[in-house]
Formats: structure tokens, sequence, C-alpha cells
């Protein structure tokens, strides 16, 4: 569904990545894990087009494209809901910009608000809710471009651990009821672990590819089955000897 190749770029003749390659398959989730600068959010910063490649393509189900703004939702690690307004608001934005009609946006935002368990919050505004409730709003903003891929930059590694794990479950919901592809970047292993059906270790700056992993456990995940806890050890070894830090 997605492939990259040869993507190169280079900010103030500093390589930031090289050739680098990706392939995605259509209702999976990517995970690309490295340590924080090494060239993740940048990466996701060419895809989306908010900066240009030096080098390489972009293709999307077969068709080479200049960049995959228009075509991919996008969740960041901050919210970035507007203050001024609601919640249920900040979630119809995308239909507005899309020139969709309201009421039937309204009818799919109150029930992914249900969902999500944002239900009686749609007329707060950001700054009246918690940080993991900013999130859910972000998560249905999200769903509500109704795009066949999004592109996940870090958007839990701001929320506590309760929360985060609470947020982890929406986005295998995200992919098992809503059929997304999915490309996630994270420093945090275990969520790597939890999430991921294609795990991509990645170097320190230029960023590389040190190894893919194909997770074949069944979702959702436990960490104490022996087999996820041995992978673990097993990636935090080759992070550690590449000279990468993560969270563990």
């Amino acid at each position: 569904m997605l492939s990259v190749s040869g993507l190169t770029k280079v900010f103030a003749q500093q390589l930031v990545f090289s050739r680098f390659d990706l392939a995605v398959k259509p209702n999976r989730i990517a995970v690309l894990l490295g340590p924080s600068g090494c060239g993740k959010s940048t990466f996701f910063d060419v895809l989306t087009g908010v900066v240009r490649a030096d080098g390489g393509s972009i293709s999307w189900q077969g068709q080479e494209l200049v960049h995959l703004g228009g075509i991919a939702a996008y969740m960041h690690q901050k919210d970035l809901l507007l203050p001024w307004f609601s919640l249920v608001e900040n979630s119809l934005l995308p239909a507005r910009t899309a020139a969709e009609d309201l009421k039937a946006a309204r009818i799919r935002v109150d029930t992914l608000f249900d969902r999500l368990g944002l239900g009686g919050y749609q007329e707060h505004y950001p700054h009246q809710v918690s940080g993991g409730m900013r999130q859910r709003c972000a998560l249905v903003r999200t769903l509500m471009f109704d795009r066949d891929l999004v592109l996940l930059d870090e958007p839990l590694s701001a929320l506590d651990s309760i929360t985060r794990k609470s947020l982890q479950s929406l986005l295998l919901l995200l992919q098992s009821e809503f059929q997304r592809t999915m490309v996630m970047i994270t420093h945090d292993v275990d969520e790597a672990l939890l999430l991921a059906d294609d795990l991509y270790l990645l170097s320190a700056c230029p960023m590389r590819i040190i190894e893919r992993i194909r997770l074949r456990a069944d979702k959702p995940r436990r960490f104490d089955d022996p087999e996820l806890l041995a992978l673990k050890n097993g990636i935090m070894k080759k992070l550690e000897a590449d000279g990468d830090h993560v969270q563990g």
C-alpha cells in the first residue's frame, strides 16, 4: 500500500537519512522504533510534504507521489486542539474543511465520542479536560479525516502510564474496527511490541534500519508472554549495541 524507496534528506549539510526504504501492507501497524533525534519526525515531515526530500520516491497504492499530504491523516505528539473551539468543534474541523454535511458529520463525531469515552464532553473546551481526553479528541479528529493511512508521531509519549495504556487500546481499535493502515514512530520498546505488526529498529542519526521484525503474536499482547519478554531483551541489546538510547 505504501512504498518508500531511497528516501534521502539533508539539513544544513547534515545527513538525516539516506536511501531509506519502507514498505507497509494494508491494515497493518508499522512501528519505527528509535532514539529521540534520530530523524523519525523529519521522515514524517518529508512524507507529508512539510519539507522536500533530497532524493528517493514515495508511492501510494502503486502511484508515485511527491508527498502524502491530502492522503494520510496525521496525529502529532501534541494534540494541537484549537483552544477557542469546543471538543466537538475541534473534531468537526476535517468535515468543515472538506465541505461535508455537518449534520451527518456530527452524528459520526458523537458516535466516536461515545466509543472513545468522551460522551458528554462535546461542549467542553480543551483547557477543561485532561491531557488524555484531549488526545482522545485528537484521535477522533484523525478518524474524521477518513483516510486509509494514518501517521502517528509519538502521540502518547506525553501521557501518564495509565492513560497511555488506555490510548494504546484505542489505537488497536482503530486498526481492527476501522481497518486503517498505520505508521507509528516511538522510542518506547514496550509500546512498539504491544502495537506493531511490523517493527523497524532504527539507528541514531543518520537514521537507518537496523532490523525489521514481524510480530506474529495475537493482539492484545501481554508482557507475561515469555516469547515477548525474550524479544524485548533482544531488541534492547541490539539497540544498545548500536549506541542508541530508547525507553524500555
